[in-house]
C-alpha cells in the first residue's frame, strides 16, 4: 500500500476512532486498514496510534500529524473538485452587477462571450448602487473605487480618465478656462454618489494659495448617461469618464478643458465572492472580461481632439 493510502487510513482511523469504521468508509477490511497504519508508522519511525483491545487514540505525536494530515488530505479533495468543475460545462444564471454607464463597455463583447458558452444566461442589473453581492446572491460585479469587503476577490480591469468636458455653444458663451481659477463663475453639472449621496468632486490640482473658484452648480443627478446629456445639452462643464466621452469629442459636440491640470486615473475591479470552489460560470466569465474587454492601461482613441 503505497504512502497516501497508509495516510488516508491512518487519518480515517483517527476521525472514526476504530479500524473497522475506518474500513467500513475505505471500502477495506478492517485487517487491512491497521496493517496499513501499522506499515506508515514503521516507515515514519514514531507511533501515532495507542491501540487496546477497546479502543484506539491518538499519541501526542499521532495528534500532530494527524492535524498536517487532515489538512493534506482537503487540499488534495480541494484540487479534484476544481479540477472537476474546471472542466465542468459552465451553464446556469450568470448575476452580474455593473454601473449603468458600463453598457458602452459590455454590450460589444457580450454577443463573443453567449456563443463561446451558450448554456450561461446573463442576467444583468445596471444599477449604480453598491449592493452586496453575498446578500443578494450577485456572482460578479464591476466597481470602481474603494473595496473595502474582504469577503471577496477581486480582479483589476480596465484603467481610465475622468475628463472635463463642455459642449462648444456652451463655452462660446462662457469663454474656456484655461488655468483652474478661471472656472470662478463658470456653470457646473456634477455627479451624486447614490449611497452617500455627496457629489463628486472634481480631480483638479488647484494651485496653492489664493482664492477658490466660485462655480455655480446648476444641475446634480445620481446617474450618469443622464449628466453626459445635461453637458452636451450646454447646461454646464461635467466631469466625464474617456469611454463615455470618447464619441462625443471625436465629433466635436464636446471639447474637454484644463487637461494639464487634471490628476484623475481611475480603475475599474471585477468582484466576485470568495467561495473555495469557483463555479465554472463564475470562472469563465472573470477570465472573458479580463482577456477580451479590458486592457493594461488607458488609451484615448486617435481620433479624440483634446482642445
Amino acid at each position: 500500500m503505497d504512502r497516501l493510502s497508509g495516510l488516508t487510513a491512518f487519518v480515517r482511523t483517527a476521525d472514526l476512532g476504530s479500524f473497522v469504521a475506518a474500513g467500513r468508509v475505505l471500502g477495506l477490511s478492517a485487517s487491512a486498514v491497521g496493517k496499513a497504519v501499522t506499515t506508515l508508522e514503521r516507515e515514519l519511525g514514531v507511533r501515532l496510534l495507542q491501540r487496546s483491545t477497546r479502543s484506539i487514540r491518538l499519541t501526542e505525536e499521532g495528534r500532530l500529524f494527524h492535524e498536517r494530515c487532515r489538512r493534506i488530505l482537503d487540499d488534495l479533495d480541494d484540487a479534484e473538485a476544481s479540477l472537476a468543475q474546471a472542466v465542468a460545462m459552465p451553464r446556469g444564471r450568470l448575476r452580474v452587477s455593473v454601473p449603468i454607464v458600463s453598457y458602452h463597455l459590455l454590450l460589444p463583447v457580450l454577443p463573443e462571450f453567449v456563443r463561446r458558452y451558450p448554456e450561461v444566461e446573463l442576467d444583468l442589473d445596471f444599477n449604480d448602487r453598491i449592493v452586496d453581492l453575498i446578500d443578494e446572491e450577485v456572482d460578479v460585479a464591476i466597481r470602481s473605487g474603494v473595496l473595502p469587503d474582504s469577503r471577496l476577490m477581486t480582479r483589476a480591469l480596465r484603467p481610465f480618465q475622468l475628463l472635463l468636458c463642455a459642449a462648444p455653444a456652451y463655452l462660446d458663451r462662457y469663454g474656456t478656462p484655461k488655468c483652474p481659477r478661471d472656472l470662478d463663475g463658470h456653470h457646473a453639472v456634477r455627479f451624486r454618489f447614490p449611497n452617500s449621496r455627496k457629489l463628486q468632486e472634481w480631480p483638479i490640482a488647484m494651485p496653492e494659495g489664493g482664492p477658490e473658484p466660485q462655480i455655480r452648480t446648476v444641475l446634480n443627478c445620481n446617474n450618469m448617461e443622464a449628466l453626459s446629456g445635461a453637458v452636451l445639452s450646454g447646461l454646464g462643464i461635467g466631469c466625464l469618464p474617456d469611454f463615455l466621452a470618447r464619441q462625443p469629442l471625436s465629433d466635436g459636440r464636446l471639447r474637454t478643458v484644463l487637461d494639464a491640470h487634471l490628476d484623475a486615473p481611475g480603475q475599474f475591479h471585477m468582484l466576485w465572492p470568495s467561495n473555495r470552489h469557483l463555479s465554472p460560470k463564475v470562472r469563465v466569465f472573470v477570465d472573458f472580461l479580463s482577456e477580451r474587454l479590458f486592457a493594461d492601461r488607458c488609451e484615448r482613441a486617435p481620433a479624440i481632439e483634446m482642445r
